[in-house]
């Protein structure tokens, strides 16, 4: 069967069931469905949705964190020839008002009471809005309940056979979603991707990622993001068995699902790289030793594995008694299962990744954006096809290009159709060959692995005139226990200074074993042998760097940089224009000084 929509990739899904092939995991729950359970509540969903006047190419919002639902809505909107329109769970209701208004959307579909207070409280803003269906909890008067739309109400065979009819009308050039941006300047954009968009990137994709249909796929990044979307359609096509949970929950139910693949961000492989090296700094010195010798071990294997080489045997010997020993308990906090993890969304630190191949886990990493459906390049599993420090050999149905100035141009298939409503942006962003401009700034080595130096309008241009990209030092910064995240300033500036939002959790253990009495956060970070900790992090940084890139002042922050503050992105990454706001005054006293 050609594959041409996002339900093509569906039907594959829907030809090899299995039982329980869909679990949902929850603090003290798991319920699961079957293949056939999801189809049926899909097809009524449709039809249900057809009955409430969605119509091709009308919006649907989704607001859900990730469970069966979330793709039950997905399915059932595309198989109307409509758009859907998915938004994050932390969004402000003048943030989703701003998002329902731009995208004209005629009914959205929200997971909790806590959530559907929000679009209540918008509602009258949006008279286009003529429906809201919530997925659980008590529902508000006038408010549809999402079991009443998913329940069968007449010939569920040809319930389901309307569907797979509709299915074979839609077309690959209909609008299929449109996704915003997370908006780290300015309002979000809508960026509109077609059918076409996404498959052409799930089918060009696929052949580095080594996945089967004996998979058990955990899928906690939020379904709203773009990445997370795509590798959940090449699971689909995959018929792969999946796990669906909260990304504020996966720290505590990873271990019970064991899964065997994962996709994430650069922050939540930090996390766990902190983890590991919180036990070993506080392990014996006779566990210490072991650990360390384990994962040296490790690394030594990892080369010979990106190498496609073999190990020699005495050391092949002491890498599997490293295994048993050492690296496969560690995997132990992962479930014990995982092959293999996806990274995106922002840089990988070098120092994390390696860490994961050390102990037998390896990351893809790739690069992309939301306007590219979203991959452009990414790592793969094969020998030659992995370069650590890299986002992996471009896409070969891409055309790629530097610029004079080292940003990255890109064309084909899974680039957008452009920004809703926004043609002047849109026509920003194209250059006269149908060559989308990325804002990132980026290298192609000898043999062809992509590079990526920083963002374009996130390089540093000092008073000198010297340009310095933050977020390389920024992720060195990090390999510090003590510091959870940094950020550099220093645009028409004498020098660069940092914004250190500290690690507490390490502090404080680290305060109760060394004597050190603070009542709040600010005692803590004003304390001087705090200050000390996080200078000799800073020092170590600068070792090695030129002298114009070097930190010369910093700011211990008595807060956590969060998404709650308006720090970070839904995909925590730095808002930097907001952080220099809303810290403008210590900024200017790091200059002052």
């Amino acid at each position: 069967m050609a594959i041409r929509t996002i339900l093509d990739l569906y039907r594959h899904d829907v030809e090899a069931p299995r039982p329980d092939h869909y679990y949902h995991y929850f603090p003290g729950g798991k319920r699961t469905l079957s293949t056939e359970q999801m189809l049926a509540r899909t097809a009524c969903l449709a039809q249900s949705l057809s009955e409430l006047g969605v119509d091709r190419g009308d919006r649907v919002m989704l607001l859900s964190e990730n469970r069966p639902e979330w793709h039950m809505v997905d399915l059932a909107v595309l198989d109307l020839g409509a758009v859907d329109v998915p938004i994050y769970g932390t969004l402000t209701p003048e943030q989703i008002a701003y998002q329902a208004q731009d995208s004209g959307a005629k009914v959205a579909v929200v997971e909790s009471e806590e959530q559907m207070r929000k679009l209540l409280e918008i509602a009258g803003r949006c008279p286009q809005l003529e429906h809201l269906v919530q997925i659980e909890g008590e529902a508000e008067p006038g408010v549809l309940r999402f079991d009443d739309l998913t329940r069968t109400s007449g010939d569920a065979e040809a319930i389901e056979s309307r569907f797979w009819d509709r299915a074979a009308q839609v077309r690959e050039q209909d609008l299929m979603t449109i996704i915003y941006t997370s908006g780290t300047t300015g309002d979000p954009k809508g960026v509109m991707l077609t059918h076409a968009n996404l498959v052409q990137n799930v089918l060009s994709s696929a052949p580095r990622i080594p996945v089967y249909q004996d998979d058990l796929a955990l899928e906690f990044l939020p379904l709203c993001h773009v990445l997370e979307r795509m590798v959940g359609y090449i699971l689909m096509w995959r018929a792969t068995t999946k796990a669906y949970c909260s990304v504020y929950h996966v720290g505590d139910l990873i271990a019970e699902i064991k899964p065997t693949l994962f996709t994430g961000v650069p922050r939540f492989y930090e996390k766990v790289y902190q983890k590991i090296f919180e036990k070993i700094t506080t392990a014996s010195a006779a566990k210490r030793a072991l650990i360390t010798w384990g994962i040296a071990t490790g690394k030594d294997a990892a080369h010979h594995r990106i190498a496609g080489t073999p190990m020699p045997a005495l050391r092949n010997v002491s890498f599997q008694l490293a295994d048993r020993l050492v690296l496969s308990k560690i995997r132990q906090g992962l479930g014990g299962r995982v092959r293999f993890c996806i990274s995106g969304g922002a840089e990988l630190p070098l120092f994390v990744n390696e860490l994961f191949h050390s102990i037998g886990v390896q990351i893809m990493e790739g690069y992309g954006l939301t306007e590219t459906s979203p991959v452009i390049a990414v790592n793969g599993a094969e020998p030659g096809m992995l370069r650590l420090g890299t986002v992996g050999k471009p896409l070969r149905n891409l055309e790629i290009k530097l610029a004079p100035d080292g940003e990255l141009l890109v064309k084909g298939p899974s680039v957008m159709q452009g920004y809703w409503s926004k043609p002047e942006a849109t026509a920003e962003v194209f250059d006269e060959d149908g060559f989308f401009s990325t804002g990132d700034i980026a290298e192609l080595d000898d043999d062809g692995f992509l590079l990526i130096v920083d963002r374009k309008k996130d390089l540093i241009v000092t008073a000198g005139g010297k340009n310095v990209a933050p977020q390389p030092v920024e992720s060195r910064l990090k390999q510090s226990r003590w510091i959870d995240t940094a950020v550099l300033i220093g645009d028409r500036r004498p020098y660069i200074i940092a914004l250190i939002s500290p690690s507490f959790e390490e502090l404080e253990r680290w305060a109760a074993q060394n004597g050190v009495d603070a009542d709040s956060p600010e005692q803590l970070v004003q304390d001087p042998r705090v200050e000390a900790l996080i200078a000799e992090a800073v020092a170590s940084t600068n070792a090695g760097m030129a002298r114009f890139e070097q930190i010369k002042r910093f700011k211990v922050l008595p807060i956590t940089l969060s998404i709650e503050g308006g720090h970070l992105t839904p995909t925590l990454k730095v808002k930097r224009r907001v952080v220099e706001e809303q810290l403008a005054e210590e900024i200017e006293a790091l200059y002052e000084q």
